[in-house]
């Protein structure tokens, strides 16, 4: 605003003096030393106003530049936020959408579950009516057959009762003897004959006194039609030895023989081929101790079974 140096006012002001030839009083020029002195004041302090203003003006112009770049920074911001504001609107919008249709669909699929749970309800009462119905109906049929079992069970028993008590009269003497034991229990009917009776030891050929009785046997097991005949042969537990064990290795194969001899028998007797079967035991099923001659000779023997047919 103001480059003039101090003392340019005297010299201005000297200069005039001079100029006018010295017809200015002098005091006149004091009065003009004081006011050119006081216009240096007012420069300097003017000057000195000049830069506090400039540092003003510099302070402000970065204090604008500061709130410009905020400006400029919240507008960005404004943008961005005013951007995340029309996506989250959008997205709830859809949100919004979505979760009425989704209402909608689940309101619908109740209406169609109530329809069908009052179908499967029906189908269930239907259902629960054809099922007493099968009930009572399998309810009546298995009270027949039961009647009817029972009636063919009643004469099952009376036929191997009957049997039963025909072999304890016709085998008697043997019985007495302990030759041949005849037990009955529950429907199955067991003839345990020793085998000294039948074969000779280490022998599977029927001896002639085994055969007569083996035929008294059959004349009463031959009006059995509703059993099935099992041909047991069994052992004690001494192992088979010299000679004898080239032909029967073991007490399997010694008691399958023998089995198998009586069965032949009584199928050539007249005993009805299809309701015989030959089964050896060997050892393995004792019937006493094998630890003494008794025990032992309880346990050779054939044990001719009634069972009910399968």
């Amino acid at each position: 605003m103001f480059h003039k140096t101090p003392g340019v006012a005297a010299v201005v002001v000297a200069f005039l003096i001079l100029s006018l030839g010295g017809c200015v009083a002098k005091s006149d020029y004091l009065r003009k030393q004081a006011e050119a002195d006081a216009l240096n004041r007012d420069l300097a302090a003017l000057t000195a106003q000049n830069g506090d203003f400039q540092a003003q003006i510099e302070k402000l112009t970065a204090a604008t530049e500061g709130l410009i770049a905020d400006r400029d920074r919240l507008i960005v911001d404004k943008e961005r936020l005013e951007k995340e504001r029309t996506d989250r609107d959008a997205r709830l919008n859809r949100t919004t959408e979505e979760t009425s249709r989704t209402i909608e669909d689940l309101k619908n699929r109740n209406i169609e579950l109530e329809g069908d749970k009052q179908m499967l309800a029906e189908s269930i009462s239907l259902l629960k009516k054809m099922k007493e119905a099968e009930v009572q109906a399998v309810t009546k049929t298995y009270e027949d057959l039961l009647f009817e079992l029972k009636k063919t069970k009643e004469v099952e028993v009376g036929t191997v009762s009957k049997t039963y008590e025909d072999l304890l009269s016709e085998m008697k003497s043997e019985i007495e003897q302990g030759q041949i034991a005849i037990t009955e229990l529950k429907g199955k009917l067991t003839v345990d004959v020793v085998d000294k009776i039948l074969f000779d030891s280490g022998q599977t050929e029927i001896r002639r006194e085994g055969l007569g009785v083996l035929k008294r046997v059959v004349e009463i097991l031959i009006t059995v039609e509703d059993k099935v005949i099992r041909v047991e042969g069994h052992t004690d537990s001494v192992p088979i030895g010299g000679a004898l064990a080239k032909r029967y290795p073991t007490n399997w194969e010694l008691s399958a023989a023998r089995a198998l001899n009586v069965t032949r028998y009584l199928e050539k007797e007249g005993i009805d081929p299809t309701l015989l079967s030959a089964v050896a035991f060997g050892e393995h099923q004792p019937i006493a101790e094998n630890d003494t001659p008794e025990g032992r000779a309880r346990n050779r023997r054939i044990a001719i079974i009634l069972l009910p047919k399968e």
